[in-house]
């Protein structure tokens, strides 16, 4: 089911903000913004966690794992610390074949990166890195890894210039699936009427008028909106 929705996702590009809408509002990663415009990736999750102003870590994490994915790097404790730079990016991008990264945290060497356009989505940037330097775990990372990757690893991202939106696991199922081949056929009925039927935003979005005389729509919108019971 989750390559499914992927498929699904990349066949119709749906928006981070369509599959947060699909989802009730839900999902979106807070703060976190795309550092080169015009990407858009969607794929499955793999979480990677580093910390205590050290990217170490981070390098031991992200020595195997499955190509094609996107991969969330987590970071607790790393101050005002860039967790990685271009090296690292490039290691990943060029050796891994990640589809995206995400960064819950800062990155540098922000001309490199940008030169060779890398589909990154981060907190910020700043001059300023980890140490590379071993450390150790404490409990309370690990506790607090324990319940990131519960919700993160295997997962569904969708990332694009608004931000990234995640899909939770269990929200992977056939009525998740249905909620965004709906949100997408009602963004296809809200433009038709937009465009075409030249109503205001109050009368398509707010009243759904095209419920009450559903002759307005297109055969083939009729058909796709005749699935579903909105009335």
């Amino acid at each position: 089911m989750i390559k499914k929705i992927i498929n699904t996702i990349e066949r119709n590009k749906i928006s981070s903000v369509e599959v947060a809408d699909a989802f009730n509002k839900t999902g979106v990663i807070d703060n976190i913004k795309a550092f080169n415009s015009g990407h858009f990736v969607v794929g499955k999750v793999h979480y990677v966690c580093t910390y205590n102003e050290s990217n170490w870590p981070l390098h031991e994490q992200i020595r195997d794992f499955d190509e094609d994915v996107i991969l969330y790097v987590d970071s607790f404790n790393c101050q005002n610390r860039a967790v990685f730079g271009d090296i690292v990016s490039k290691y990943l991008y060029l050796y891994k074949r990640v589809k995206g990264i995400i960064v819950n945290g800062l990155i540098r060497d922000a001309h490199r990166i940008r030169k060779e356009n890398y589909p990154l989505w981060c907190l910020g940037v700043t001059p300023l890195g980890c140490f590379n330097k071993e450390v150790q775990i404490t409990k309370e990372i690990e506790n607090y890894i324990s319940t990131q990757k519960k919700y993160f690893q295997g997962s569904i991202a969708v990332c694009d210039d608004s931000g990234c939106t995640i899909i939770p696991k269990e929200k992977c199922t056939e009525e998740g699936l249905e909620k965004l081949e709906f949100i997408e056929l009602q963004e296809d009925i809200w433009y038709f009427c937009l465009d075409t039927l030249k109503w205001d935003t109050y009368t398509t979005i707010c009243k759904k008028e095209y419920l009450k005389n559903k002759d307005i729509l297109p055969k083939h919108l009729q058909e796709k909106i005749s699935k579903y019971t909105l009335d």
